[in-house]
């Protein structure tokens, strides 16, 4: 049991005696942290925190309350990018997020805004890896070996099933589910179901949307959406002027909308 005292406040942490905790490192109320763990020097760790064994967090990295990072997880290191010259750059994590034996996160680049984010409520699962500058919201779960380069963005409540490959700025929708083993070289819409390699639409993420609490309604309307987008004869533009003209207004269809308008690496098919 070891105390990190600052502005007068003392915080006990469990801290085991082969860990090694730089002494600015700030490790909030009721951390843990196992054997032959390494914490660095700007590294902030929130309140109710576990780390298990063998984990590594270093640089700029802010890690949330109630976290769980298990055995070997190698975080806030320095972006595998030849760009990269050692400049300061961030590493921010949520609260209640669960991450897994040997997942890899590291930190921003210049180019990307120089900040890594995710979001609250996550699952990443053992070996996955996250690159430098990708966004992540709330709600995701990353499978097992799912590996994300440069500048991804994966927005609340994505199914990424196991050892599946996304490109570099790729964009992944609300609710999506991208099957296992596919490779992801588009963006995936929100709502929508793609597997292969490369990545191709299979339908909407139905079992995705009932677990989130869409309502039958707005599934219908989801699913109107789909069929002018993929299944007739219009191109994406029309198919979007269509969906405004047509379709009820709804927080979730101008979401779907906007990121159709904003889709820079085309959509999958």
């Amino acid at each position: 049991m070891k105390t990190n005292q600052r502005n007068n406040v003392v915080h006990i942490a469990n801290i085991h005696e082969t860990a090694v905790v730089h002494s600015d490192a700030e490790i909030g109320k009721d951390v843990e942290i196992g054997p032959y763990s390494v914490i660095g020097e700007n590294v902030k760790i929130g309140e109710g925190t576990e780390i298990g064994a063998h984990v590594v967090i270093d640089g700029w990295t802010e890690i949330g309350k109630n976290n769980k990072l298990f055995t070997g997880a190698s975080i806030g290191l320095e972006p595998q990018d030849l760009k990269y010259h050692g400049e300061e750059s961030y590493l921010t994590i949520g609260d209640d997020n669960t991450i897994r034996e040997y997942v890899t996160i590291h930190r921003g680049t210049e180019e990307g805004g120089r900040e890594t984010k995710i979001g609250n409520d996550n699952l990443l699962m053992a070996y996955c890896h996250v690159a430098h500058d990708c966004q992540l919201g709330d709600n995701i779960i990353m499978s097992n070996a799912v590996n994300l380069a440069g500048h991804i963005m994966i927005e609340d409540s994505a199914v990424i099933s196991g050892l599946t490959g996304i490109h570099q700025f790729v964009r992944i929708g609300k609710m999506a589910m991208v099957g296992a083993h596919s490779k992801v070289v588009k963006d995936v819409p929100p709502y929508i179901l793609v597997d292969g390699h490369p990545a191709t639409v299979n339908g909407i993420n139905v079992i995705g949307l009932r677990r989130n609490g869409i309502t039958p309604e707005l599934r219908k309307e989801i699913k109107t959406a789909y069929k002018y987008l993929y299944r007739s004869s219009l191109n994406i533009s029309q198919a979007i002027e269509k969906m405004d003209q047509e379709l009820d207004s709804s927080p979730e269809i101008e979401h779907f909308l906007r990121f159709l308008r904003n889709a820079q690496r085309g959509i999958c098919r």
